[in-house]
């Protein structure tokens, strides 16, 4: 759902490449080693589940392709650029909700859970997507929001008419405290009360988010049951999975108690506060484990990820479950919102992870369709180009399973509205001008140079194209190999093509480093082992490194990749330095 609250922040591709384009002249080039085949052991299959390797796409489709010039993107504009993404290197994506819906929220307000919008196509067209993504080897996988409806949902509707409707109990009904008082003091995660009054009823109904989004009551078996048999019709459809939306929120204190209040006021003008009866109840991990039995029911490794912005490790690593029954890649949001370029706190998160009691996969992020793009967020305004290749290196060299947003392969900007009338997420509405809303991370890709960046034949598509688009578009990038594009691309040929980065261990290096953040991946038992070297500072700094101890006895490292360029095809791990906010990554057997 929405996390701004953390903080008020080479080579032509053929069929794009349709007219040169200058690069960036200041942008200092990155040196990039001729790309390895992928060993026969890196080919040879595995019994991984398909998961644990992929890289995973997020699509916000309102943006990514319109296909019939109503300035919206759709389904079919997904499937037309299909083969970009089999070339970028994309194993799955993930689309943000397609389900009819009112659009309040832009389709987390699901009016049906077993059809497409309108707007976006039709079933035909999702048909169509999954088996066009098949035979590219890319999966789809769905948005699923289970804790709430829109108010516009049968369900929903048939539970306002009266009390004694057999829906009725489907959501959370109670009697305020007094006239015009609601039941107690939850607060909605978009402002104000969580509850709205109902004068046919005469009760107040529980929103954790919009007035328009009524929660669902989950201690009804027949409400579990309706939800199990949405995610079958679309893992009978061919849907590799879900994505798990506000799944924390499922359940709220039955016995109403107030939240605790908390210093301060938010960006809405209500008093801060603590959701401490309305988040991360333990009976959510009952309904993860029932999830997890549905997708079992199917072939092919189906997987469930789940946006679950817990306070730490020890919570996220819950949401495995203690069989590892529950959630195979829990998001971390731990990763994603560090926001600054610190090497201690990326090596302490990275480190605990890792080695979380679940034996779980990591699953990390920088940027979605709620919060700012990581160009600006880790940027430094001064060497954001840099800075982005420098994130991705974090995020597709790890152990983990790797979620890239759209457009940040192209070093996409958030680009806020400038005027409230220009607002179209309602949140913005809301709380203008201390908060914007989410419009700027969810603008159109941008494909090329021309008029709405290749986006859209519409006069006006439904959020403007930035003025970055005429230098940030995939089109000159892919003429540019130096561009963010050209580097992301090598570094997911990489990511393929080492048996060390996509099998090997993760093994910090240099543990008291203030500024550059290093690591081995090696596969134990053997010399296959690929050395990280990150420097997250504007200085240039000087590192050294003995690998005996972790089995390595060579005294220098094949550059396989680097950003800006060294200058050199080796590097002597006793002695190196590496530029600002530079990138190294060696093969050290």
């Amino acid at each position: 759902m929405w996390n701004r609250a953390k903080f008020i922040v080479a080579l032509v591709t053929i069929g794009l490449c349709l007219a040169a384009s200058p690069g960036r002249g200041q942008q200092a080039p990155e040196q990039v080693a001729q790309a390895p085949q992928a060993p026969a052991k890196a080919q040879a299959k595995t019994q991984d589940p398909w998961w644990k390797h992929a890289v995973i796409y997020e699509i916000y489709p309102r943006s990514f392709q319109d296909s019939n010039a109503d300035g919206v993107g759709d389904i079919s504009g997904i499937t037309s650029r299909l083969d970009y993404l089999r070339d970028l290197g994309i194993d799955a994506i993930w689309i943000s909700p397609m389900y009819p819906s009112p659009l309040v929220d832009f389709g987390y307000d699901v009016s049906d859970y077993t059809a497409i919008d309108p707007l976006y196509g039709t079933l035909a067209d999702f048909d169509r997507l999954v088996s066009e993504g098949k035979k590219r080897n890319i999966r789809v996988i769905m948005d699923f929001v289970p804790n709430h409806t829109s108010d516009q949902h049968p369900w929903f509707k048939e539970s306002r008419s009266s009390r004694t409707n057999p829906k009725r109990d489907w959501y959370i009904w109670r009697d305020g405290k007094g006239p015009g008082q609601p039941p107690n003091n939850w607060q909605s995660w978009f402002g104000h009360s969580a509850w709205k009054f109902d004068p046919a009823t005469n009760q107040y109904y529980y929103h954790h988010f919009y007035t328009e989004q009524p929660d669902l009551n989950w201690r009804n078996p027949q409400v579990r049951k309706a939800m199990y048999d949405g995610m079958r019709f679309w893992l009978d459809r061919g849907a590799a999975g879900f994505r798990i939306d506000a799944v924390s929120r499922l359940f709220e204190d039955p016995n109403l108690h107030d939240d605790p209040i908390l210093p301060g006021n938010n960006a809405y003008g209500d008093p801060n506060i603590q959701h401490k009866y309305t988040d991360n109840l333990p009976e959510v991990h009952e309904v993860l484990r029932e999830m997890r039995k549905v997708v079992d029911e199917y072939p092919g490794n189906p997987v469930l990820i789940s946006e679950a912005d817990e306070p730490n490790i020890a919570e996220l690593t819950k949401m495995y479950g203690s069989k590892n029954d529950e959630v195979q890649l829990p998001m971390d949001f731990q990763i994603a919102d560090v926001n600054k370029l610190s090497a201690p706190e990326f090596r302490r998160l990275l480190t605990e992870i890792d080695r979380n009691t679940a034996g779980g996969q990591p699953h990390y992020f920088f940027s979605n369709h709620d919060q700012p793009r990581q160009w600006d967020r880790y940027g430094d305004g001064a060497h954001n180009d840099q800075i982005a290749k420098l994130t991705a290196a974090l995020l597709l060299t790890t152990r983990a399973t790797p979620l890239m947003y759209y457009g940040e392969e192209i070093g996409m900007h958030t680009t806020e509205p400038a005027r409230k009338e220009d607002v179209q997420d309602p949140i913005g509405k809301i709380g203008w001008p201390q908060e914007k809303g989410r419009d700027g991370e969810r603008t159109p890709m941008q494909w090329d140079g021309s008029k709405n960046a290749g986006f859209s034949a519409a006069e006006r598509p439904w959020l403007p194209v930035p003025p970055s688009a005429a230098e940030y578009n995939v089109q000159a990038e892919s003429q540019d190999p130096h561009s963010i594009l050209s580097f992301y691309k090598r570094l997911l040929e990489l990511r393929r093509g080492e048996p060390a980065l996509r099998d090997g261990v993760y093994l910090p290096l240099n543990g008291n480093d203030p500024y550059v953040l290093a690591f081995l991946r090696k596969i134990p038992g053997n010399n296959d082992a690929i050395l990280v070297v990150l420097n997250m500072s504007a200085e240039s700094r000087t590192v050294k490194f003995d690998l005996s101890a972790e089995g390595v006895k060579e005294s220098s490292a094949k550059l396989l990749l680097a950003a800006p360029e060294t200058g050199a095809e080796s590097t002597v791990l006793a002695h190196f330095t590496i530029p600002a906010f530079g990138v190294f990554i060696g093969s050290a057997h």
